[in-house]
């Protein structure tokens, strides 16, 4: 079973499991299906607002798409759920690629 199907699996059991939604964001992201890995962020973000390392990976998704003020927002409220968490250095690498977006 390839790792889309099996992260399908498991969130066909548990829709709330954070680790399994980043997973398949990741690997759709992997796979050049950008939207498909935007969808599934927006779903991960939604459900888990502290699931800060989704913010940062997400923000470089809409980089690849060509949605830089997307990228934009989406590290900001990164650095603000990095903040809620006292995750310095997911909140240090966001503010970084922050200022790289300009």
């Amino acid at each position: 079973m390839d790792r889309i199907a099996a992260l399908n699996e498991i969130l066909t059991e548990n829709p709330k499991d954070a680790f399994a939604r980043y997973g398949l964001a990741m690997e759709y992201s992997k796979q050049g299906d950008l939207d498909r890995a935007l969808a599934e962020f927006s779903i991960l973000l939604e459900v888990c607002p502290d699931y800060t390392a989704g913010y940062f990976m997400a923000a470089q998704t809409l980089v690849k798409a060509e949605r830089v003020d997307d990228a934009k927002k989406m590290l900001q409220d990164g650095v603000a759920s990095a903040r809620r968490t006292g995750n310095l250095h997911a909140q240090s690498e966001m503010e970084a690629m922050l200022a790289e977006l300009g």
